[in-house]
């Protein structure tokens, strides 16, 4: 008989992944095989999405296994664009299961806004000094007195990223908010917002003079409305770079278009339940 689920709030995933910088090595090497084909013993689909149109919503289902971790789990994440700032309701809310891979039984239920927010994290490049915009200024200076470092709040985007050398879009826009005349040769923009097929961060011109990464190509190509709507042609998986296969251009402008993926979930929720298994 299977024991019973373990249940892990916010407070307690938190706990066992304080840091993103945990999440580095192993994140590597998962997105490494996940851009080595069958080959790699990643086995990820597409998100799966259910648009709750009554409602301005959307249900994504994210399931991965890894032979290389021995790992099994599925995100169900919901968005609903409509949420005010105001709103004691999310807009993202996530919940991950984690699954024993070798008979199928649950393992572990734990709050997914965490792991997501810690694995995007760690896969984006995160800029010593920081300069922020947000659509409502208090929001922003709220961020800022949350973070360790310099932090300069701006009042628009392109006072923002005037002159910045790393440039990084998480926001709900559904239209450009980013400009490529705005942007300094050689810059690199981690692009983690617009991730449905008919939504913009950025600009053609900016997509279209940069050398463009993503997570997944298969995943770009279904959506990612900065990659579909411009024409962009995709370079490399950033797996491909870990893997040495394909180069950085860091003498270039260059995008990661960071749309997440379920194997990073998968490993950031290894990581808190082996972590949290050890302690009890």
């Amino acid at each position: 008989m299977s024991r019973a689920p373990a249940f892990l709030s916010a407070a307690e995933v938190q706990e066992h992944l304080r840091s993103s910088s945990l999440l580095i090595p192993p994140l590597e090497a998962a997105l490494a095989n996940f851009s080595s084909g069958p080959d790699g013993g990643v086995m990820q689909p597409v998100r799966t999405v259910v648009p709750v149109a009554k409602h301005r919503g959307f249900l994504g289902v994210m399931p991965a296994y890894s032979a290389a971790e021995d790992a099994l789990t599925t995100k169900l994440v919901t968005f609903y664009e409509g949420h005010s700032t105001a709103s004691t309701v999310p807009s993202h809310q996530a919940t991950v299961l984690l699954f024993e891979p070798s008979n199928g039984s649950l393992l572990a239920v734990m709050d997914g806004n965490v792991i997501t927010a810690k694995r995007t994290a760690a896969v984006s490049a995160i800029a010593t000094k920081v300069r922020i915009w947000n659509r409502t200024k208090e929001n922003a200076e709220k961020f800022a007195d949350t973070v360790q470092g310099e932090v300069q709040v701006c009042s628009s985007v392109q006072e923002a990223v005037t002159g910045a050398d790393v440039i990084i879009t998480v926001t709900m826009a559904t239209e450009p908010i980013l400009f490529g005349e705005w942007v300094k040769p050689g810059a690199h923009i981690n692009a983690i917002g617009a991730s449905r097929p008919d939504w913009r961060e950025l600009d053609d011109e900016l997509m279209k003079q940069a050398v463009l990464y993503v997570d997944s190509q298969e995943a770009a190509l279904k959506e990612s409305g900065d990659v579909l709507l411009s024409g962009t042609e995709i370079f490399a998986e950033l797996g491909e770079v870990v893997k040495g296969v394909k180069p950085a251009h860091c003498d270039k402008t260059t995008v990661f278009k960071s749309l997440g993926m379920a194997v990073e979930d998968m490993v950031a929720a290894k990581l808190v339940y082996d972590s949290w298994s050890s302690g009890k």
